[in-house]
């Protein structure tokens, strides 16, 4: 495996990595982001550009996620 690509294919480990990371700790404070994922465009680019898509939500889930960012933020 050339080393270009291994550092693509750690880039995307991490992605997911943190992708559940961050569902973990939303989960946490009561926030589900259902469309949370490493983008799958992602894996069509050569190399990769690892990307994290946030995904769509409804407004509650939003307004949750503003609240716990303004709270963080303090």
């Amino acid at each position: 495996m050339t080393r270009e690509r291994r550092a693509a294919v750690d880039g995307m480990a991490e992605a997911e990595a943190v992708c559940e990371e961050l569902a973990a700790v939303l989960r946490h404070t009561g926030i589900v982001l259902p469309s949370l994922m490493v983008d799958p465009v992602t894996y069509g680019y050569e190399p990769p550009r690892v990307l994290v898509e946030l995904g769509r939500c409804n407004v509650e889930t939003t307004r949750k996620l503003i609240a716990v960012l303004k709270q963080a933020a303090r």
